[in-house]
């Protein structure tokens, strides 16, 4: 297969997920210094639109194949409906690739992946397509509104009754519609090195539209990036990074202060460790904590990138029961937990397919674990903060009460007016709540408690 040609490419990362091996950001990431090496730029963009989109549309698409196709989708081998899936999302939603090169194009996979009948069936069914664009007929509204909304809309149906339920038909639809929106790529400007306003300065020219964003002090929103994001300018010089305005705020309801001793309990990658490092000016002391090795020393990679010294690393499992380790206790507790990532499904749209049913109560156990276990390092009276890219009940508000109840030392604090922040309302508990179809940001929950002395 030639990694030059884009749709093989989106193909080959398509099939991949398909088969649990990973997910969308880490294959992208992988791609980066493989498969997407050696494309034209303009191949890799092709290749990302196929993607993403594919992955936004998947529903949609499928209720489309599965009018036309000779068996049902269960039938067919994922490669081959991934094939499909690829002709036919640049047949609805390309307007500038011709329809006979989405149709050719396919066939030729499809000869790589299958017999003589399995071209036939794909060239056919794509034919099919290109002379009928809309399918025999949507499913009515008046009859089944759930799954009118969930192929219109392209989400997993049992998302869509869940939602409903909690929003009702209308917002659900809004919130939908948001979520399979392209959304900026944001970034947060690293006040060690530079400005917001000179960093507007210095990116302006390289993107079709740039502005501020409305909530972070920090943030800076970038639309139509010629490029990936580690060529634009100043990303070298750690002048930036890439974080949604909505993970920017969990730093800043947790306002730690130079000169303190702060720990970022989930650090992952270092993208709240870096914010805190710089609201605390690079004075005091944070612990980067996190069960996985390799994202620690990534983390160091990116601290270095971006002038941070206040910041050590140290490999921790902290749903682990038992007395913690001898380690100081912390002014400030940062644990931005693992979750379903639902809330991210702008950037991750694979989410869409790969949450299940039970996942909530098995991800809401984790949480109140590591939660329970993060706060024994924070000192009488320190600040603890929760945070999850999750809006869904069990990942958010049920974690706090359960904590709560069983660490009776511990209250929750309103998150009121947050410095240098636009007002956001909290809600009825104090927590702050966003949603993209609202606050245009991600799906995220952030909740502030504090020890008592």
């Amino acid at each position: 297969m030639s990694f030059t040609d884009p749709r093989k490419a989106a193909l080959l990362i398509l099939n991949q997920l398909a088969k649990g091996h990973s997910n969308l950001d880490r294959l992208i990431e992988e791609q980066t210094t493989g498969l997407f090496c050696g494309m034209q730029r303009r191949d890799r963009a092709l290749a990302n639109a196929l993607i993403y989109g594919v992955l936004r549309w998947r529903a949609k698409l499928d209720w489309h194949i599965s009018l036309l196709a000779t068996q049902p989708l269960n039938r067919i081998k994922p490669e081959v409906l991934n094939i499909l899936r690829i002709g036919l999302f640049q047949m609805m939603f390309m307007s500038r690739i011709p329809q006979s090169a989405a149709v050719n194009t396919s066939v030729e996979m499809a000869k790589e992946f299958g017999s003589k009948p399995v071209v036939r069936f794909v060239n056919g069914l794509l034919r099919n397509c290109a002379r009928n664009p809309e399918p025999p007929a949507w499913p009515d509204p008046a009859k089944n509104p759930l799954q009118s909304l969930a192929v219109s809309q392209s989400f997993p149906q049992w998302l869509i009754k869940r939602w409903e339920k909690r929003f009702g038909m209308e917002e659900t639809r809004r919130l939908c519609e948001s979520f399979n929106e392209i959304p900026p790529v944001t970034l947060r400007a690293n006040t060690l090195k530079t400005t917001k306003d000179r960093l507007l300065e210095i990116l302006s020219q390289q993107v079709e539209t740039i502005e501020k964003t409305s909530f972070s002090p920090h943030g800076i929103a970038l639309h139509g990036i010629n490029g990936p994001v580690y060529e634009l300018s100043g990303f070298a010089d750690g002048l930036f990074q890439i974080q949604d305005e909505a993970a920017q705020l969990a730093a800043l309801v947790l306002a730690p202060e130079p000169g303190e001793n702060v720990l970022d309990a989930c650090a992952g990658l270092g993208g709240k460790s870096g914010h805190i490092a710089q609201l605390m000016e690079n004075r005091g002391h944070v612990l980067a904590a996190d069960s996985e090795k390799a994202k620690l020393e990534a983390l160091e990679s990116e601290m270095q990138r971006l002038g941070v010294r206040i910041t050590q690393t140290r490999c921790l499992d902290l749903e682990t029961a038992g007395e913690p380790p001898d380690m100081e206790s912390f002014d400030r507790v940062l644990v931005d937990a693992p979750c379903s990532g639902l809330g991210v499904i702008r950037r991750n749209p694979d989410i869409k397919w790969s949450a299940r049913k039970h996942d909530f109560d098995r991800y809401h156990q984790r949480q109140v674990r590591i939660l329970t276990n993060a706060a024994l390092y924070l000192k009488p009276g320190g600040i603890l903060v929760y945070a999850v890219c999750s809006m869904e009940p069990e990942e958010t508000g049920s974690v706090i009460e359960e904590f709560c109840t069983t660490s009776q030392d511990f209250k929750t604090e309103a998150v009121g007016k947050i410095p240098g922040v636009a007002f956001i309302d909290a809600d009825e508990n104090g927590y702050l709540r966003l949603f993209p179809h609202r606050h245009g940001t991600d799906g995220f929950f952030i909740a502030k408690m504090r020890r008592r002395p």
